[in-house]
C-alpha cells in the first residue's frame, strides 16, 4: 500500500503514488506552483522584472498581447518583450507578434508601411482604387 498524503487531513487515506508524498490533486497544485515560481525566477534573471511584475504588466495590458489583442497566454504565456539594445521591457507579446517584431527589425517604419499596404489591399478589394490590378494600381 503507498504512502498516505503529506499535505491531506491525517484520517485522510488518499494515497500518494508519485514519487513524491503527495496525492494526485496535492501534486498538482504543487507542480503549478513550481512552474509560477521557475518563470518568476527565469523573468527576474532574465529581464530584471521584480516578483509580480509580469503579473502586474499583464493586469495592465487587459491580459492580452499587446499587438493583436487577441492571444491571452493561458495556453501558453506572453513573451516578455524587451529592447536588446537598452534591455529595457516594453511589454507581453504573443510568439508570433514577439517573432514579427523580431523580422521587422524593431522599425516602427516597416510596421507603417505593413499598414498602408493592408490598408491599400482592402480599399483596392473594396473598389475603392479602381477595379483592375496594373502597375497604377498594384499595392506595393
Amino acid at each position: 500500500m503507498p504512502k498516505p498524503c503529506k499535505e491531506c487531513p491525517p484520517d485522510s487515506r488518499r494515497p500518494a503514488p508519485y514519487p513524491g508524498p503527495r496525492c494526485a490533486t496535492h501534486n498538482r497544485v504543487f507542480k503549478d506552483k513550481q512552474k509560477k515560481a521557475n518563470h518568476d525566477r527565469m523573468v527576474s534573471k532574465t529581464y530584471g522584472l521584480e516578483a509580480g511584475e509580469y503579473g502586474r504588466l499583464y493586469a495592465a495590458q487587459g491580459g492580452k498581447c499587446a499587438i493583436c489583442q487577441h492571444a491571452t497566454g493561458k495556453v501558453k504565456r506572453l513573451a516578455v518583450d524587451h529592447d536588446h539594445e537598452t534591455g529595457l521591457v516594453r511589454g507581453l507579446l504573443c510568439g508570433p507578434c514577439n517573432q514579427l517584431v523580431g523580422y521587422f527589425k524593431n522599425n516602427p517604419e516597416t510596421f507603417r508601411r505593413a499598414a498602408d499596404y493592408l490598408d491599400r489591399a482592402a480599399a483596392l478589394n473594396q473598389g475603392q482604387i479602381g477595379g483592375k490590378l496594373d502597375s497604377s494600381t498594384a499595392v506595393l
